[in-house]
């Protein structure tokens, strides 16, 4: 008897967590991914009452409250129950049938390829496992065009931290943010998750935990180094996070529940999000009369075509930037265009004839 789809998803997910050590960001897309493939499978069960349209609920997100740790449990329930799906009928057609129907949602290539990538782990999961599934490197992404890597020049970047005023708190916060992110090439997910216990000033490097669980050192330019100290001198607060937001009162630490109760600010009340820190960036780019569309990522992609253009080799950038891929790093060559003729004039001298 060939296993039902849903547990399976249900034990990779498992998986993903605990030996792969991803994080829960990550396994919230691969989960969203999946939970989409079953309901394109079965679009049946999005319409059964009670059942959320996001499965993610189910699959993925930490629930703390009753209430939603119930409706978690009653999902998962039903799709225990009702649906139908099997590891050993899932086809190849039904999933070229899944990549149009993406496609048709509007979605763009790299975004309908990272659904593709998201079923083609689920099925190598499966296949270590000895289910009788389908082969995953049948499962081809589409082709894309060559990647455009936006990144700010060096008097771009001189431009947008000279633009930073030094009016309060906040500014000193967003001026550390910008030097961290350039001096060091972190992914806005990492820098969210940053502690101050973590971070060692006096040698300018701290431990970071990057995708699936890697580990690896980042190194803070003197510079930046001192924003951070700045910034953190001038913050009166008990709180853990190295970037916080700063709308509460340093003198009143509590927040007010939802049934109108009062309570201490945690950490996690007061650590900036992704999205917080996306838009800040801009806003600085923008104040800063930088035309480019600018994001946080931006700077991350100049930490790398600066280290580039100076030299440095490119096996080192895939370390400092966390890459497992080389082939992810190669897209910062590019930079590298326009010295090849010098390097071919200089290196490359004509044979003497005779």
């Amino acid at each position: 008897m060939s296993e039902k789809l849903y547990p399976q998803i249900e034990s990779f997910v498992a998986y993903l967590r605990i030996n792969r050590a991803a994080s829960e960001r990550t396994v919230e897309q691969y989960s969203f991914h999946l939970s989409e493939l079953l309901k394109f499978l079965e679009p049946e069960i999005a319409e059964f009452e009670g059942v959320p349209t996001d499965f993610r609920t189910v699959f993925a997100l930490k629930r703390k409250t009753t209430e939603k740790k119930g409706q978690k449990s009653r999902v998962r329930g039903f799709l225990l129950a009702r649906s139908r799906s099997t590891i050993e009928n899932l086809s190849m057609a039904d999933l070229d049938a899944f990549r149009v129907f993406l496609v048709q949602k509007g979605l763009s290539i790299p975004t309908a390829n990272a659904y593709m990538v998201s079923v083609r782990s689920f099925l190598k999961f499966l296949k270590k496992r000895g289910e009788p599934s389908l082969d995953p490197t049948m499962v081809e992404l589409a082709k894309r065009r060559d990647r455009h890597v936006t990144f700010l020049e060096s008097e771009e970047i001189e431009r947008l931290f000279s633009a930073c005023v030094w009016d309060d708190l906040r500014d000193l916060r967003d001026l550390a943010i910008l030097e961290c992110i350039y001096s060091t090439g972190l992914r806005v997910s990492e820098l969210t998750t940053l502690d101050r216990s973590r971070i060692n000033l006096e040698r300018s490097e701290f431990a970071v935990r990057g995708k699936w669980g890697k580990v690896r050192v980042a190194y803070l330019t003197e510079r930046a180094a001192k924003r951070i100290s700045e910034y953190l001198s001038a913050r009166n607060d008990p709180f853990e996070p190295l970037f916080i937001r700063h709308n509460f009162n340093p003198e009143n630490l509590f927040s007010k529940g939802k049934n109108g109760e009062s309570r201490p600010l945690s950490d996690d009340d007061v650590r900036l999000s992704r999205n917080f820190i996306t838009t800040m960036v801009s806003r600085r780019a923008m104040s800063a009369g930088i035309v480019k569309d600018v994001s946080a990522h931006t700077l991350r992609h100049s930490f790398a075509t600066t280290l580039l253009t100076n030299g440095a080799d490119i096996r080192a950038i895939q370390e400092l930037l966390g890459h497992s891929s080389i082939t992810t790093t190669q897209v910062y060559t590019h930079v590298t265009n326009p010295r090849l003729k010098e390097i071919h004039e200089k290196f490359h001298q004509p044979r003497s004839s005779g």
